[in-house]
């Protein structure tokens, strides 16, 4: 457990499959060229979700699970209580697309590469598009957290080395569940083969439980310099979009850090927050569907707006009986407040 010993034991219970076993279907046709050469490399898993029956252990844990019911797309949640150990997850440990929320793992896979002595924060990387301009690491790294900027995220993961780069650093820092496949521009190109409502495709897919936990080693210091996690988590707080998601409903003094993700049919909003009483909360809810399917989406912008305001309220209504039900609950005394993450 990336947690140590304080992490206490999983609340949610354990996970019973009762439905048929997922299965591999066949890669999707590619049109060539840089996306086929990343899909015969790594190739591609779409299968049919597993379906579960959960054993609650808190009446907040029931909540969560009524607030993220899947019978209307799959709904995944992560949240892990930084001063207890206490969890809550819902399809917790199956994979969802990361969109953009990977971004976190590029800009700490580059921090550690800072630390390192590797480049720094001043070092220069071109926008990777016809013309682009050169700015400084610190610059890309701002812009791809806070504003989503996705040339400049494509900037630093080939600084890193690419996806490979980054499936090896979380694999160093004990995070299961997770794997990035291509850049953003080939994501984009590609987006809306796959239903992930109903389908689950592995590649650039994470479980809640990965992020959550990516989240937590961060906040805690587990693998970056107090001035690289400083850098991340400022510019997590400056995070501008998902305005009706997490931040909709958490009040300032939550010291939202966080970062949004959006593709087809899908939403996600992944960050840290504190409760009134100082304890720090890492969480990961990504949502799917929240419409009839993707082609009443394709064939409407009322129903694409529709849905995409449906996944919203859903990652709002979680975040907020999240916020609620730890401010709530009982803790051992500790105030980590003093973990502060603001920067002057």
């Amino acid at each position: 457990m990336v947690y140590g010993v304080g992490m206490g034991k999983r609340l949610f219970g354990r996970l019973l499959a009762i439905g048929a076993m997922a299965f591999a279907s066949p890669a999707l046709p590619q049109n060539g060229g840089f996306e086929a050469q990343f899909d015969s490399t790594l190739g591609t898993e779409v299968r049919v979700p597993q379906s579960h029956d959960a054993l609650y252990s808190s009446p907040l844990e029931q909540q969560i699970a009524q607030l993220a019911d899947g019978s209307n797309g799959r709904i995944g949640v992560y949240a892990v209580d930084l001063s207890s150990g206490h969890e809550i997850g819902v399809l917790a440990d199956q994979r969802f697309p990361m969109a953009s929320t990977s971004k976190v793992a590029i800009a700490a896979t580059y921090l550690a590469g800072v630390d390192d002595g590797r480049w720094s924060l001043t070092s220069e990387f071109r926008l990777p598009r016809p013309g682009g301009a050169y700015m400084p690491a610190h610059r890309h790294l701002s812009l791809m957290i806070s504003k989503s900027c996705n040339d400049c995220t494509d900037a630093l993961l080939n600084a890193v080395g690419g996806p490979a780069a980054v499936n090896a650093w979380m694999k160093k820092a004990g995070i299961e569940g997770f794997e990035l496949t291509r850049n953003i521009a080939t994501l984009i190109r590609q987006d809306g083969r796959i239903d992930p409502a109903w389908s689950v495709d592995t590649k650039d897919s994470a479980t809640p439980r990965a992020m959550g936990q990516l989240l937590a080693g961060i906040y805690q210091g587990k693998w970056l310099s107090d001035h690289s996690r400083r850098v991340l988590l400022d510019a997590m707080l400056e995070t501008t979009t998902g305005k009706k998601r997490m931040r909709s409903v958490l009040p300032v003094s939550a010291n939202l850090a966080h970062k949004t993700g959006t593709l087809a049919r899908t939403a996600s909003d992944i960050g840290i927050f504190l409760t009134p009483d100082g304890r720090a909360i890492a969480a990961a809810i990504y949502v799917t569907g929240q419409s009839p399917s993707m082609a009443v989406e394709n064939g409407s912008r009322t129903e694409k707006l529709n849905a995409r305001a449906n996944r919203d309220s859903r990652i709002s209504n979680i975040t907020q009986a999240l916020y609620r039900g730890f401010g709530h609950s009982a803790d051992d005394g500790r105030n980590w407040a003093s973990a502060d993450y603001g920067g002057e």
